[in-house]
């Protein structure tokens, strides 16, 4: 009965209410085309809508043009020389692969800005003349750490011949040649790597055989070896420092 009570309460005291107390204003949002003979604004439309597409390429350029994919290959093929499975977790290799990409690009990125966003910004140039300012240290960052024959490759299929300087060659062929030049100096870093923990397996499975503990896997004895081996000799300063000279 007390709940019938305060149900009917509530009703009247909102049928007594005036409608405008009611009323909700709700703001209406309109999108339309509309026409103009403002030059000015048909450009800030065509750079808002590259600003979105460059937003949502952003992944594939940290991937493509980048530190990032020779750091989390070669982080990779660190945990699995030692053999730790999931140690260090994936979040952690790519978190550490990102931030030291953070650091290695950064003087690339500060020129970038400094010539090409904020002149932009301040309506000393163009948008054409900023996104060419912008690709310039970009452009020299992945040239310096691009082999001339995955260059080369590339310029054949594109049908570029003997190209006078860097100017000539675009960055739609720049960017693949750059990308399997990481590839393959990601890989032989790994190759290095993997050296001195290979040496240790197989000093550990000769001395299981040699003792007759055939049954005893090698990899739970190795191990610990390759840990201690690995804190010894102070590994992640080493690897890190060795990546960093690779591109300074």
């Amino acid at each position: 009965m007390r709940r019938w009570i305060f149900w009917g309460t509530l009703l009247g005291l909102l049928f007594l209410l005036p409608i405008d107390a009611l009323a909700v204003h709700i703001p209406s949002v309109s999108i339309g085309i509309e026409n103009t003979d403002d030059p000015k604004k048909i450009s800030a439309a065509i750079e808002i809508v590259l600003l979105l597409t460059v937003l949502s390429l952003a992944p594939s350029i940290l991937l493509m043009m980048t530190s990032f994919t020779r750091l989390i290959i070669v982080f990779g093929f660190l945990r699995q020389a030692i053999g730790t499975q999931q140690m260090p977790p994936n979040q952690v290799i790519i978190g550490l692969s990102l931030f030291l990409t953070f650091f290695i690009m950064q003087p690339v990125w500060s020129a970038a800005n400094e010539k090409g966003i904020q002149p932009y910004l301040n309506d000393e140039i163009n948008f054409k003349q900023a996104l060419k300012n912008v690709e310039g240290p970009i452009r020299r960052f992945m040239f310096k750490n691009t082999r001339e024959a995955d260059l080369a490759l590339f310029a054949r299929f594109a049908k570029i011949e003997d190209p006078k300087d860097e100017g000539e060659i675009p960055t739609s062929v720049l960017v693949p040649s750059f990308m399997i030049s990481e590839l393959k100096t990601a890989f032989e870093i790994g190759f290095v790597l993997y050296i001195p923990f290979l040496i240790i397996d197989m000093v550990v499975s000769s001395v299981l055989l040699s003792m007759g503990m055939m049954m005893l896997p090698p990899v739970l004895i190795s191990l610990p070896f390759k840990l201690l081996l690995f804190v010894l000799v102070d590994g992640w300063h080493l690897l890190t420092g060795s990546l960093l000279k690779s591109f300074f």
